[in-house]
């Protein structure tokens, strides 16, 4: 079985914050994109004419940083993702991406905004499939 995900399940949102991170987040975001943006979900937000996934996260992205930057977030990388030099065969991410948050409640707070969920259905028409992971910043032992 294929599944794929593309946004986080309430039960997964409460368990990241029933953990009680202090502090700054960086998120790992691993992103494989449609070929052809999806916006039968926001018909609204469509392009007149057809556009790529990429294109359609690459318009999420300029959009969202400002909102995000509310929150006290920030891009702080995006890379073109190259063949898996770790992990099983066939596996495939088109990019990725870090992303800092200064608290998990501040992107927990961002991503729960009505301003935000308007802008979201680009990110959910451009993407195929993602990964995300917390880090926190500092020593790992």
């Amino acid at each position: 079985m294929n599944t794929t995900y593309i946004e986080p399940t309430d039960a997964a949102v409460e368990a990241f914050l029933a953990l009680g991170i202090e502090g700054p987040v960086v998120m790992l975001n691993l992103l494989r994109f449609r070929k052809i943006a999806d916006y039968s979900a926001a018909p609204e937000l469509a392009p007149e004419r057809p556009i790529s996934g990429a294109a359609a996260y690459k318009h999420y992205l300029e959009i969202v940083s400002p909102h995000l930057g509310k929150y006290g977030g920030e891009l702080i990388f995006m890379g073109k993702a190259g063949p898996m030099l770790i992990g099983p065969d066939g596996e495939r991410w088109d990019a990725g991406l870090l992303a800092r948050q200064r608290s998990t409640q501040a992107l927990v707070a961002a991503l729960r905004d009505p301003a935000y969920l308007a802008l979201a259905a680009h990110r959910i028409a451009a993407l195929e499939d993602t990964r995300v992971l917390p880090l926190l910043e500092g020593p790992i032992y």
